[in-house]
């Protein structure tokens, strides 16, 4: 009996540390962004203690961005108190810009995470860990519209190429493309000019056979605001296809758009109904399957798509009817659902999928299609549906205090 009394002793001092551990006074956060560098943010803010539950947090961070006309981001970050901190909310908006490199922007992430959390620093009084430095300013007190030199304009250049093979075959995918675009509240231009080449070489039998699909395009746009929930557009585009079997094509279409959200409230929820009508100009490769060299058609397309982003998930979908007037049998229906779900404490589950039921392809070229070609992929076929779907969940339990980051054999 008497030798039970020591390990009974550990027992009671064991259970009684590792309660200190959990209750001391740190600030118990619950990250909750799945686009930010979260190693990084664990390893370099102090005096908080990551849990993996919203529900044993003091404050949820709910970040939230959208892409801002810079080509940088726009970050709105919620700072949710819970438990005994419920009073406690704020919100946090800032911006990023395409210059700002990976560093930059989780720096800046992070300086905007630890301002937001100086008031439940000062909550469970850990004053000693925060310091404030406000800058003076010179002179008036006035701030001074800033200039751009130029106008709101943002361009842009991308190459990319990429090469791989083995001993009986290799491939060569080259990318070229241009862009230039303004964006303000009231207005929304783009241009960008695209090329792409993809080719390979098959060997067999000492016999190359090389499969080369090229394409070139060139997309135009110009959305103008009108309100908090109408948009008006035009959208053209011109270029050429081998797959497509497009030798030249255009089409230019106007459009409308009713939002039955206010557009301020984007970055958490949208549902979005679009309108767009105008003609189309194809000049086939080969003739087509209508025996059609070229051909003006007139086409029309509405679509409705929505995404909700709350602390419980997102979901978004979009379903999309197009058709063409001169023949109303001629039509595609278009139809896209995903959603990450939390339902409930370390469980998620989540679904991506599509389906499009496909009645409109007058661009198909006339003739069989030849294995050569149905192998490699070089025209595109005629298909009366496509359709995908992942479905997944995950489920997570244990330890909610261990966010310890190890990065040992990483690699």
């Amino acid at each position: 009996m008497t030798k039970l009394i020591p390990t009974f002793l550990i027992f009671l001092f064991t259970i009684q540390s590792f309660s200190q551990n959990n209750d001391d006074a740190s600030v118990r956060v619950f990250l909750d962004c799945n686009f930010c560098d979260n190693t990084y943010i664990k390893q370099n803010l102090n005096n908080v203690q990551f849990v993996r539950d919203q529900n044993f947090a003091d404050v949820h961070l709910f970040f939230l961005r959208q892409t801002n006309g810079s080509g940088g981001r726009l970050y709105e970050v919620d700072f949710i108190g819970k438990n005994e901190f419920k009073d406690l909310t704020d919100k946090i908006s800032f911006s990023t810009d395409s210059n700002m490199t990976d560093d930059d922007v989780r720096n800046r992430i992070l300086d905007f995470i630890k301002l937001g959390l100086v008031r439940y620093w000062l909550k469970v009084g850990h004053t000693d860990v925060v310091t404030i430095s406000v800058g003076q300013r010179e002179g008036k007190e006035t701030v001074e519209e800033v200039k751009d030199p130029w106008n709101y304009w943002v361009f842009q250049l991308n190459a990319r190429g990429n090469i791989d093979g083995e001993q009986s075959r290799k491939r060569l995918d080259v990318n070229l493309s241009a862009s230039a675009k303004r964006v303000t509240e009231k207005n929304k231009f783009s241009i960008r000019a695209g090329f792409s080449e993809n080719k390979s070489t098959f060997s067999y039998e000492e016999e190359d056979i090389i499969s080369l699909r090229q394409s070139k395009d060139i997309r135009v746009s110009d959305v103008i605001s009108i309100g908090g929930n109408w948009s008006a557009g035009a959208f053209g585009n011109v270029g050429s296809s081998v797959y497509r079997n497009l030798d030249f094509y255009w089409q230019l279409k106007p459009a409308v758009e009713f939002n039955f959200f206010d557009y301020s409230l984007s970055a958490e929820k949208q549902l979005v109904l679009s309108y767009r009508n105008g003609v189309v100009y194809n000049d086939y490769i080969e003739i087509s399957v209508f025996a059609e060299e070229d051909e003006y058609l007139w086409e029309h397309e509405v679509n409705l798509g929505g995404t909700v982003k709350q602390r419980w998930g997102n979901i978004y979908g979009e379903a999309s009817f197009e058709q063409y007037l001169h023949d109303t049998t001629l039509n595609a229906f278009r139809f896209y659902l995903g959603a990450s779900i939390r339902l409930f404490k370390g469980f998620n589950f989540n679904i991506d999928g599509d389906y499009s039921i496909v009645g409109n392809q007058v661009n198909l070229p006339a003739g069989d299609v030849s294995l050569e070609d149905l192998l490699l992929r070089q025209q595109q076929l005629a298909s009366g549906y496509e359709y995908s779907l992942s479905v997944g969940v995950s489920y997570s339990f244990g330890s909610i205090y261990n966010t310890i980051v190890n990065p040992r054999f990483n690699f």
